[in-house]
């Protein structure tokens, strides 16, 4: 009987004894397994600019069709829709562009300064601008502030080449540590 005693006690005691086990942390923040609507744009806009680079509105454009493709997330056309923003930028050490126009001028310039038969109000402009950068691709996560700015980044990572579909390295790495971190269960798939 007595032992009987001392194995119930144990048994009661045997909780508190045990270390306690602490639920491991997940690697990636409940917000992207929360989420269902996702914008994705470039930093330097969306794919609608006129003056948006050609490679990263290719990669908007890629990101759109694999996160399409990957059903996790549905892909909004409203920016203030998404509970995630996507922002890409491909990589460019050094881009430029030069330009050549005229420009009017009230002053017209000194007398005689213009070619013959031309109008003395313009002047012959030379443009030039560039833009230097990362070489690698970057990809961000972010949130929108109330007042549309964005938040974060709450994930991002750079690669070489990492934008380049179809299959995306740097979105193969979030995927795989989102589904690491939260399994995607049938009943919450689309």
């Amino acid at each position: 009987m007595k032992h009987l005693r001392a194995i119930a006690v144990l048994l009661v005691l045997m909780p508190t004894l045990a270390p306690a086990q602490k639920k491991p942390k997940p690697d990636m923040l409940a917000v992207f397994d929360h989420a269902r609507y996702v914008y994705v744009e470039a930093m330097d806009g969306n794919e609608y600019k006129p003056d948006l680079d050609r490679e990263d509105r290719r990669a908007i454009q890629d990101v759109i069709g694999a996160l399409h493709d990957w059903g996790r997330y549905v892909v909004t056309v409203k920016r203030e829709e998404a509970e995630l923003v996507f922002v890409v930028r491909k990589g460019r050490v050094v881009e430029g562009n030069v330009g050549f126009g005229g420009n009017a001028s009230p002053q017209g310039g000194p007398l005689g300064t213009q070619a013959p038969g031309r109008n003395p109000r313009v002047r012959d402009q030379i443009g030039a601008g560039a833009e230097v950068g990362p070489s690698d691709d970057l990809l961000q996560i972010c949130t929108l502030e109330p007042d549309g700015k964005l938040s974060g980044p709450l994930w991002h990572r750079s690669k070489k080449d990492g934008l380049d579909g179809p299959d995306i390295p740097l979105l193969q790495q979030f995927k795989t540590a989102l589904d690491r971190a939260y399994p995607p269960t049938t009943a919450s798939m689309p």
